[in-house]
């Protein structure tokens, strides 16, 4: 039998009240905020990134201030930059390929909660993976929610919201975000 965080972690609903669940949201809490006391010089920020974000690559960069549910559900490939004021709500997995760029006040939405009003009142939700490929440029004010893959080589320009998965090779702007032309 599956633990409500391995529920979470495969995608099935889940009671967020779990123990477990709850220990991993207050852990990201005291990191994040530990985290965002601090700049990018400072010499304890890559141990603070790493308390937070477990197994980050030592050449990607995440400019505080940042939040996140848990941080044990975010993979970041080599060489990615996340610009300042991001948001990773990391309740599914959350995979940003090596080489991406994440402008400022990014966020990143895998919870999904039941439409049925009586089902909200429950302690239940899901969530849903997002999957970013490599060489990736996402400008400032982009929003991703669960579901949805962005291939590799995209770039999603500034204020769009990624409700659909994005081909690769693609520039794809709006609300919702569409594909406009093929780069290569």
């Amino acid at each position: 039998m599956k633990t409500e965080f391995q529920k979470m972690r495969s995608e099935e609903p889940y009671s967020w009240l779990d123990p477990e669940i709850e220990a991993s949201l207050r852990h990201a809490n005291e990191a994040c905020e530990r985290f965002n006391r601090i700049n990018q010089y400072h010499p304890d920020y890559r141990e603070a990134l790493e308390n937070m974000i477990p197994g980050i690559p030592k050449s990607t960069i995440i400019a505080p201030p940042f939040h996140c549910d848990h941080g044990n559900g975010i993979h970041i490939g080599e060489n990615v930059i996340v610009n300042l004021n991001c948001s990773m709500m990391d309740t599914a997995d959350i995979t940003i390929g090596s080489h991406t760029l994440i402008g400022p006040n990014c966020s990143f939405y895998t919870s999904q909660h039941p439409l049925d009003y009586l089902e909200r009142r429950q302690p239940k939700e899901t969530a849903k993976s997002i999957v970013i490929g490599d060489d990736c440029w996402l400008g400032g004010n982009v929003t991703v929610i669960g579901k949805v893959s962005i291939g590799a080589r995209s770039v999603i320009g500034a204020g769009s919201v990624v409700v659909k998965d994005i081909p690769e090779d693609c520039l794809a702007v709006g609300n919702p975000c569409k594909v406009i032309r093929k780069l290569r």
